[in-house]
């Protein structure tokens, strides 16, 4: 699927790992702002049964705000949900055999801090690559640190969308779009600021 980049959705928004009551009324009015491309379901530690159950109702609110619903680590799940698609990483299902599970549907990989590992991702025909971590991040340990030259440097090699991610907050996350990442993946500075409420900390990022 061709992924289209427009300058004012530049967000690749990442669910929290538990979802709460409240979850579902932050994410509308998260997405009604419209800066937001990719919605990415990511749990931990939660049966099939329940991702599914959680999965079909974001599915309906991305729909409603126009949102790619995407799914974690779990093609199997996408396909049940009809999601537009499944976000994979290094550890995960091979993305020959995602591909076979999801068809034609969008499948993104991460490639950590490596162009090497990118390169085979795009020989693969992924369909968007996610470069990480640029910052520390609260919500996933950092093993791999990414730094802007490494987006200059894939630039020059890749056509198809890059994502950046790793602790990315409004005091970061314009130098990252100035050096043309085309999406920004984000999810603690959204879900867990102790500071502001979810629709308050996505209005920062302008």
């Amino acid at each position: 699927m061709k992924i289209t980049n427009s300058k004012k959705k530049f967000i690749y928004l990442i669910s929290p790992i538990h979802i709460k009551s409240n979850f579902y009324k932050d994410l509308r009015e998260v997405l009604s702002l419209n800066k937001t491309e990719f919605f990415q379901l990511r749990l931990k530690n939660v049966s099939s049964k329940k991702k599914i159950l959680i999965g079909k109702k974001v599915k309906k609110i991305c729909k409603f705000f126009k949102v790619k619903f995407l799914v974690n680590d779990d093609p199997i799940v996408a396909k049940k949900v009809n999601a537009d698609g499944c976000h994979l990483g290094q550890k995960d299902m091979n993305i020959l055999k995602a591909r076979k599970i999801i068809g034609k549907k969008i499948i993104g990989i991460t490639c950590h801090n490596s162009i090497k590992l990118a390169k085979v991702a795009i020989k693969n025909q992924a369909d968007y690559i996610a470069f990480g971590a640029f910052n520390s991040s609260k919500t996933k340990k950092v093993k791999f640190k990414a730094n802007i030259k490494l987006i200059n440097k894939a630039k020059k090699l890749i056509k198809i969308p890059i994502v950046a991610i790793g602790g990315i907050n409004d005091k970061n996350y314009n130098k990252l779009l100035l050096n043309k990442v085309n999406f920004l993946a984000i999810s603690g500075y959204i879900w867990n600021n102790k500071k502001l409420k979810p629709i308050d900390a996505i209005k920062k990022l302008k």
